[in-house]
């Protein structure tokens, strides 16, 4: 096991974290000297800018904890006695917990608070190395892999999905032999719960709000919650707020919702300074400086969600450079948001004020005409 540990990726803290986590992209000033269509395919490198936040931070650090919990447990005198337990469940035998398991947790966040990327810039830092090999016994272990929910929450789809996974990265053929064989879905928690214990760190079940909706949703809590506990592996489950309404009706499921929860941006240091880099990425002809008033339309404009920030920002541009007026304005941002974000306006509402800031707010409002571009 100390083989192992020594060989999983370092820890990031602080500010080498903060430089780990970061993206962005190289942006040279000539690209606004090239014509429109180059500039156009120019400006989806916008999308690939990521800066982390608190939120960032705490997601990388509570996901490499539970991958680092997971490999503490193998290769122990329990995952020992919990391999052949799980043996005789495959064979449809009585069979014991032995290697434990309670090591669950959620993230949970509003769509397009950049939940989503953080938990991949985590998963790319977790998984620097994709593979770790450990000589004796030779095995191959993934520390981090992250699988879909089923819209449907078939338990044996997602048990098929972790065994497609695995199969991805390693090479091995998991899920074909449990397809093969017909296994039952007792059958195949024994399975998936052996390959886990074997070759997986920690197991990220994304878009676990399809439960909320489901009747099989509680039934596939607890096939995890099996999985937990004949695996030892830990199982990140990642969903937007609806999932709470769903883990608050017992005190059982809600030991499984134990975890992050996230919600829109404030109005704060960290909106600002993506605003101001964001804004710098211009692909128009002309250049122009981002103000206080326009990170406040911003934000009162993008309800606080970063992707909002960045659409708004991309298509402003994109709209600028295809009508030939080629600037980046409030002008332009207000053409963005009434033309491309029409579906969202019923979540939007710029109301925000701030004592410092309502003359400027009042002036934004004015300034701002619903000019079709």
């Amino acid at each position: 096991m100390n083989e192992l540990l020594s060989l999983l990726p370092e820890m990031y803290t602080n500010d080498i974290l903060e430089n780990k986590l970061t993206v962005l992209p190289f942006y040279d000033e000539k690209i606004r000297e090239k014509s429109p269509a180059e500039r156009l395919m120019a400006l989806s490198e916008i999308y690939e800018i990521y800066i982390p936040s608190q939120m960032s931070i705490e997601i990388y650090s509570k996901m490499y904890l539970g991958m680092f919990r997971s490999m503490q447990k193998k290769y122990t005198r329990a995952s020992t006695l919990q391999a052949y337990e799980n043996r005789k469940m495959m064979k449809r035998q009585e069979y014991n917990s032995v290697i434990g398991g309670s090591d669950s947790f959620t993230i949970i966040g509003n769509s397009g608070i950049g939940k989503s990327s953080a938990i991949d810039r985590a998963v790319s830092l977790i998984s620097e190395e994709r593979v770790v090999e450990i000589k004796k016994p030779y095995s191959q272990i993934i520390p981090s892999i992250v699988v879909q929910c089923p819209f449907d929450c078939s338990v044996k789809g997602m048990l098929l999905e972790i065994l497609r996974k695995v199969d991805e990265t390693l090479e091995t053929d998991f899920c074909g032999y449990g397809l093969k064989s017909k296994a039952t879905t007792d059958m195949l928690i024994g399975s998936v719960s052996q390959v886990c214990m074997n070759h997986v760190g920690l197991l990220v079940i994304d878009e676990i709000q399809n439960v909320v909706n489901s009747k099989n949703g509680r039934i596939l809590i607890s096939s995890l919650t099996q999985l937990i506990n004949n695996s030892g592996v830990s199982i990140c489950m990642v969903g937007t707020p609806e999932c709470n309404t769903f883990f608050d009706q017992t005190s059982y499921l809600a030991r499984r919702a134990v975890g992050l929860q996230y919600t829109t941006i404030k109005y704060n240091a960290y909106f600002k300074d993506f605003c101001r880099t964001v804004f710098d990425y211009q692909y128009t002809a002309q250049t122009s400086e981002i103000s206080d008033v326009i990170i406040e339309w911003l934000y009162q404009h993008s309800a606080g969600v970063v992707s909002n920030v960045v659409a708004l920002i991309h298509d402003a541009q994109e709209i600028a450079i295809v009508n030939g007026i080629e600037l980046l304005d409030l002008d332009t941002l207000n053409a963005a948001y009434n033309q491309r974000l029409g579906m969202l306006h019923s979540y939007i509402r710029p109301s925000i004020v701030h004592n410092s800031q309502t003359s400027k707010t009042n002036t934004v409002r004015k300034t701002l005409p619903d000019k079709t571009v």
